[in-house]
């Protein structure tokens, strides 16, 4: 056991949703030996996600997810490997995709690898943008809708609103909030 521990390291990585400008990212703390079906719960909290879509690893030419015969007959099984099986050196990445409409591609980077130091709390370090409403459209559909909010005579303006819910800032991330999330929902299983 004791073995096992000193051969366990401390991630920082940084998850990029690509092709967002200005740049949508986090920062994240966390093991190396964190399983992909625990990066994806990760990413969806501190994006900002809701979980109400499908969603995909695409490591070196392989894609992992949770199987689904009727949607992803060669996706491998995403639960139990280890981000640490692709992740070793600083500037290695791999890709999460989420809603295969929206079509929500994600870089997520080794930024650095640090020792563990008994330390096995997952937290978000930093995090930059807002994270796009879902069912917005893709990244077209989120920067029509930024461009509609600028505006407030945009005959567009009162139905996007409407459709929100709620006041939209492009620029707001929560930090503490998402780490509350993350101490509820993430670490609470360790």
């Amino acid at each position: 056991m004791s073995q096992v521990k000193s051969l366990r390291k401390m991630f920082q990585i940084k998850i990029v949703l690509k092709g967002s400008k200005p740049p949508v990212w986090r920062r994240i703390l966390l093991p190396n030996d964190t399983s992909l079906d625990k990066l994806h719960e990760i990413i969806q909290i501190t994006m900002g996600w809701t979980d109400t879509h499908l969603h995909q690893f695409i490591c070196n030419e392989d894609y992992y997810a949770i199987p689904d015969d009727e949607f992803m007959t060669e996706t491998k099984d995403e639960r139990g490997v280890k981000l640490s099986t692709f992740l070793k050196r600083e500037k290695d990445h791999i890709l999460y995709e989420y809603d295969f409409g929206d079509d929500w591609l994600h870089e997520v980077i080794l930024e650095k690898v640090m020792p563990d130091e008994g330390k096995t709390t997952i937290y978000c370090l930093k995090g930059v943008g807002a994270c796009p409403p879902e069912d917005c459209g893709g990244l077209p559909g989120y920067y029509h809708m930024l461009e509609v909010l600028s505006n407030e005579n945009n005959p567009e303006y009162e139905d996007i609103i409407e459709w929100l819910g709620e006041e939209f800032d492009a620029n707001y991330f929560p930090l503490a909030e998402t780490n509350e999330i993350l101490d509820k929902y993430v670490n609470k299983k360790n």
